[in-house]
């Protein structure tokens, strides 16, 4: 389907419902509960397409539904990954799955990605151990989250939070222009273009977040520094690759 034919109700329900297999149902209200604060303070605008509360359903489910081990282990377990492989081969055959655990993978020293590893098809069961366990993601006893990245990846979920109601407030003092509320779009739209893993993401992260200060500055009437200003396109992840 079109992305641009979508309603607000497609996008939403889907991504609720997602993100109740992500996590929880807990973790979908608290999805619907940003995305129902934007739409009221758009339609009090006098907003018809509600173009902002479509990027917040859309960039906030992206935040929060991060790719991590529990996630990555749901998604080898939950049915589809199976069914797939029956439709695609015939009799025996074994599984290898090649992963870079950020916990126990090496860097590689030129590149500085981490170095995939091969795990033979007891990966599975632990898979489906692991999927199981997806309710400690976040608390003290989330091993994984310790790492880095997945400190990164949470800590923007909380940006983001904290960006979109500076962003209402914005929008509630002010005559919101039609050219006001498309700077409002593409700021909650940015997390878009976090795309990638590791350095590339980083690398996408880090343009977003300048590109975010300055159209955050533009909103609210203030002057950009000038390096901020001149951050006008987003590299895709496969550019920053080459």
């Amino acid at each position: 389907q079109n992305a641009e034919a979508e309603t607000l109700e497609d996008i939403v329900s889907y991504r609720a419902s997602e993100l109740r297999k992500y996590q929880s149902r807990g973790y979908a209200r608290r999805y619907q509960a940003l995305v129902d604060k934007v739409k009221t303070v758009e339609q009090k605008l006098g907003a018809v397409e509600l173009e902002l509360t479509k990027n917040v359903a859309r960039n906030y489910h992206k935040l929060l539904a991060y790719k991590d081990e529990y996630e990555v282990a749901r998604l080898y377990t939950d049915g589809e990954f199976a069914e797939s492989l029956k439709q695609q081969f015939d009799g025996d055959y074994k599984l290898t799955f090649h992963l870079a655990p950020p916990l126990i993978s090496k860097h590689d020293p030129e590149t500085g990605h981490l170095i995939k590893r091969e795990f033979g098809p007891w990966m599975l069961p632990a898979f489906r151990v692991l999927a199981k366990l997806k309710f400690l993601r976040g608390t003290s006893l989330d091993v994984f989250g310790r790492s880095e990245e997945r400190k990164l990846e949470r800590s923007l979920i909380g940006d983001y939070e904290q960006q979109v109601e500076q962003l209402l407030s914005v929008l509630s003092e002010q005559n919101a222009s039609p050219e006001t509320l498309a700077t409002a779009v593409e700021i909650a739209g940015l997390p878009h273009f976090m795309r990638g893993f590791g350095h590339v993401k980083e690398a996408n992260i880090a343009t977003a977040q300048r590109r975010g200060v300055a159209l955050m500055k533009q909103l609210k009437g203030e002057r950009a520094d000038r390096d901020q200003v001149q951050v006008v396109n987003i590299q895709e992840p496969e550019l920053l690759e080459k």
